[in-house]
């Protein structure tokens, strides 16, 4: 099985791109979404966290934007919520991966936010980065609720500057251009590294 990293810095078009795996045929683990269940009513972090940070737990819940503001600015307080949140996340990402390899899929993505900051790219085949203008991103993430310059400014602080992630990358997907290019590019990945796990099979390495 090929294993895909899929990563892009905020706004530019990674949950898109995402959906576009899927549409193709890829089964895709999103990082961002086991977060979602974990803080959920019944999620395996919420007791973790109600006790780290009382004040962000309402009904069984964590409120999300309640724990943000928690954290915001506070690199200790940041370090104690991944501590807890890490783990968890890739527990679930081994399951996924059981799972794929049990129904013998040839091809997979882990959709990992900060995939090189964690050095995610090691447990991966091939990187696919996602990219558009410093403009696009901006206007993209300044149009969301409750996001301010400040808050984007400090995400952007701890996330690799997109040139360097596009240096890295073993794929680059402009997602600028339109959906329907991004889709195209990702199709002619998928392809490649679908051929290229034919001749892994067949030839036992990686080609």
């Amino acid at each position: 099985m090929i294993i895909l990293g899929l990563t892009g810095s905020i706004g530019m078009g990674k949950s898109t791109a995402g959906r576009q795996l899927r549409t193709l045929g890829v089964p895709v683990y999103d990082a961002d979404a086991a977060v979602h269940r974990l803080l959920a009513k019944g999620g395996a972090a919420v007791a973790r966290i109600e006790q780290a940070f009382p004040q962000v737990v309402h009904q069984g819940v964590v409120d999300r934007r309640r724990l943000g503001a928690a954290v915001f600015g506070d690199d200790a307080a940041l370090t104690r919520l991944e501590a807890i949140l890490h783990p968890l996340v890739r527990r679930q990402e081994r399951a996924f991966l059981q799972r794929a390899r049990r129904r013998r899929i040839a091809i997979v993505a882990l959709d990992i936010p900060l995939l090189f900051e964690a050095k995610a790219e090691r447990r991966v085949d091939a990187t696919v980065v996602v990219t558009c203008p410093a403009f696009l991103q901006k206007q993209r993430v300044l149009a969301r609720p409750g996001m301010t310059a400040g808050k984007l400014a400090a995400i952007l602080q701890r996330q690799m500057d997109d040139p360097e992630k596009r240096r890295r990358a073993d794929f680059v997907i402009p997602t600028g251009i339109g959906r329907r290019w991004a889709l195209r590019k990702l199709c002619r990945v998928v392809k490649q590294m679908r051929d290229q796990g034919t001749s892994r099979h067949m030839s036992g390495s990686f080609q």
